[in-house]
């Protein structure tokens, strides 16, 4: 997609039907090659999200995980209906767990308000995933 870009910008996404991190990587790694999520809706700030922003992945209420967006692109559905394809980075990268409350589609999100990846915070992910989300459920985290 072209438009002028102002900057880098994320998106945060349910997860809706997925268990875990592992889970998650279980699904993609059953679809084919690039990765992509569709959307129905195609982001206005396209430019940015490919700048560098990544899609933050809600699970079970907690943000746990994001995935670099390489392209947005046109895209359809299985039945035929047209949608927007988020091409992204195979590499699933954890992050500080942060509770989220529910909500429909995909929200913007501004790069000081995104969660460390647990690598840049030291955090070699050694908790048990459900142990982290307990903690981040509790703001404890």
């Amino acid at each position: 997609m072209t438009a002028k870009s102002g900057g880098m910008i994320h998106l945060m996404k349910l997860c809706v039907g997925v268990r875990d991190i592992a889970h998650l990587a279980a699904i993609q790694a059953a679809k084919p090659a690039p990765m992509r999520h569709q959307t129905r809706n195609t982001p206005k700030r396209a430019a940015e999200l490919c700048d560098g922003g990544s899609l933050y992945w809600v699970i079970g209420g907690v943000l746990l995980a994001r995935q670099r967006v390489l392209e947005v692109v046109p895209d359809v559905w299985d039945d035929g209906a047209k949608c927007c394809g988020l091409v992204l980075a195979p590499e699933i990268v954890r992050v500080a767990a942060r509770g989220i409350r529910a909500f429909q589609g995909w929200r913007y999100l501004e790069p000081k308000d995104a969660p460390p990846d647990l690598a840049a915070r030291g955090d070699g992910g050694e908790m048990p995933e459900e142990m982290r989300r307990a903690l981040a459920e509790l703001a404890l985290l």
